[in-house]
């Protein structure tokens, strides 16, 4: 469905101007649930998590005392994006720190687009999650008197941020929650499933729309394998990012944005969507490389690191005050900028200042990751370039992680809760995922009535098949990444729409997740078509810089007819003191 105009506007109470929005080229006609055998088993639970990073063990736990808990997790439960985040965890703790510095720049980062309430209880609630974190287990690395060592990342303009392991913090975090969990007969985790969709509730003409549970695909035999349903008073939402829908990317292989898919084909309402970041340093292995990269964490230029381009030269003195600590945006639109300037596809971080031991101790994960493909980061310059990293938008929800639909919530990175805005400030991803699950178990302290499911889903099946991921990807990277024009833009849609009639004949994981990639894919382009300028994390190279007029959030749900409508809310005017260009 191409939107006209009338769907493209907020309110007329608004004052604030609109932009013209441009007429949208064809999309994918997107499915509105995947083609499945009907359950042939069923659950009944209070709570239903779906999804097993930290966003998701932490509702667990907070939602205990509910009832009956039941964690679905993709595959293992240590596979997702949690385990693989080296900086640290970013918390006011140090003196001469305070509360309005971290928001501030949390502020600073998200380019004009953050919600400030949100960054207000995230700050402010974040300390004592990060406690609680730690009596769960979580061991982060102290000095010898025993205080948190704190380094800095891009944005942050004081040392806030502790880690663990030297750069494997989430893995530790990952290691205490899954401890937490299993700990607790209570909690019910079932490994390799699949969600496929949210089950709709019947509900009253004047009532919301609202959700009963999940189908899912779990591998095994008997009756917990094949398809089922799970009816639940409420479903949390935790599925992390959309990465792999990118050729080259920082995410695992689970991250084909499983959730928002299932969410926006359940009427949900998805936020901020064109805002994807991309890492600035992620190990660079070649043209040929594709799928999940090393990360070289920013933490190493917290350190001291530099970065530097194929001529020798420190390029980001001079561009911000910041230099290479400069917010992720900033520091990747600047490498891509080197990288086309002297035709190569790569720059370098120099690190060989820090030394071997600095290396050994401080971040071991990327130094055997450079070992393992002859790098030595103590004397050589190590290769990178930006990748996807980041969804900083996603399922619209309010600060207590509520979405448009009743019973549903969503918290961590499919979300969107305002704490990131246009560009994701280093290190608060994390901290997200403890405040705003524990928010989601207060907002459910009276847990709903279950909702009746309808006897017969009447939504419209599909499925495309598994071999147009490559080409996805491919054309996903190539006109909808980093850098971003309209004619790109266009020529995606058309390759995506033309991908989207090979239909699979049987399904499988494989085809679920390829529908998926295409729905979440269809809807990013749409949106970063929509909006005509570049700001945080969504660059056009045809509208340089910011525009006011577009300073506000595109809202994107698919209707009826298997296409997408956009509504845009404009954000309301920044305090004087937290200008986003200053």
């Amino acid at each position: 469905m191409v939107p006209d105009a009338a769907s493209l506007t907020s309110s007329p109470a608004q004052a604030t101007p609109l932009p013209p929005f441009p007429q949208l080229p064809p999309l994918p006609s997107l499915p509105r649930r995947l083609s499945a055998e009907p359950p042939g088993w069923v659950r009944e639970v209070d709570v239903v998590v779906v999804g097993s990073g930290i966003a998701g063990l932490t509702a667990a736990l907070e939602c205990r005392h509910l009832g009956t808990i039941m964690v679905v997790t993709k595959d293992e439960v240590a596979a997702g994006s949690t385990h693989w985040a080296q900086g640290g965890i970013a918390w006011v703790q140090a003196e001469g720190d305070t509360v309005e510095q971290h928001i501030d720049d949390t502020l600073v980062a998200g380019a004009g687009l953050c919600i400030e309430e949100a960054v207000r209880v995230l700050v402010t609630e974040g300390p004592d999650e990060v406690a609680k974190l730690i009596n769960r287990g979580a061991e982060f690395d102290r000095d010898l008197a025993g205080e948190l060592e704190l380094t800095r990342e891009g944005g942050h303009k004081r040392h806030r941020i502790a880690h663990a392991g030297g750069d494997a913090t989430g893995a530790e975090i990952e290691r205490a929650l899954i401890s937490a969990v299993t700990a607790d007969r209570g909690i019910e985790i079932v490994e390799h499933a699949l969600v496929l969709d949210l089950i709709p509730a019947e509900v009253d003409p004047d009532e919301a729309p609202a959700v009963a549970g999940v189908t899912l695909h779990v591998l095994g035999e008997g009756t917990r394998g094949g398809v089922g349903a799970v009816h639940a008073r409420a479903v949390v939402l935790a599925t992390g990012g959309i990465g792999q829908i990118y050729a080259v990317t920082t995410n695992p292989p689970v991250s084909t944005g499983d959730g928002v898919a299932a969410a926006l084909r359940a009427g949900a309402r998805l936020r901020d969507i064109e805002f994807i970041q991309f890492h600035p340093t992620v190990l660079y292995l070649g043209p040929g490389a594709r799928g999940q990269l090393p990360l070289v964490s920013e933490a190493v230029r917290g350190e001291g690191g530099q970065l530097i381009n194929s001529r020798g030269e420190r390029f980001m003195v001079g561009k911000h005050e910041l230099a290479e600590l400069a917010p992720r945006d900033v520091v990747a639109k600047q490498i891509m900028k080197e990288m086309a300037a002297a035709g190569v596809d790569h720059v370098y971080v120099d690190g060989r200042m820090l030394g071997e031991e600095t290396w050994r101790v401080r971040f071991p994960t990327i130094w055997h990751s450079c070992r393992q493909v002859g790098i030595n980061p103590a004397t050589d310059l190590i290769p990178v370039a930006p990748a996807c990293h980041y969804f900083c938008g996603g399922v619209e929800t309010n600060i207590d992680g509520a979405t448009s639909l009743s019973g549903l919530y969503a918290c961590g990175e499919v979300a969107s809760s305002g704490v990131h805005g246009a560009n994701r400030l280093a290190s608060n991803s994390l901290l997200e995922g403890l405040v705003f699950a524990r928010r989601i178990a207060e907002r459910l302290q009276d847990v709903p009535p279950p909702r009746r499911p309808p006897a017969q889903d009447p939504r419209k099946p599909g499925l495309i098949d598994r071999s147009v991921v490559p080409a996805l990807q491919q054309a996903m990277s190539r006109y909808a990444g980093g850098l971003r024009d309209a004619a790109g833009l266009d020529r995606c849609a058309a390759e995506l729409a033309k991908l989207a009639q090979q239909t699979a004949a049987e399904p499988g994981l494989e085809s679920w997740e390829a529908t998926n990639m295409m729905a979440v894919g269809a809807a990013i382009l749409a949106s970063a078509r929509l909006r005509e300028e570049s700001r945080g994390a969504h660059w056009r190279d045809d509208f340089e810089g910011r525009r006011e007029a577009w300073r506000g959030h595109l809202l994107v749900a698919q209707d009826d007819q298997q296409g997408l409508r956009h509504h845009f809310v404009p954000a309301p005017p920044m305090s004087v003191d937290r200008r986003p260009d200053r």
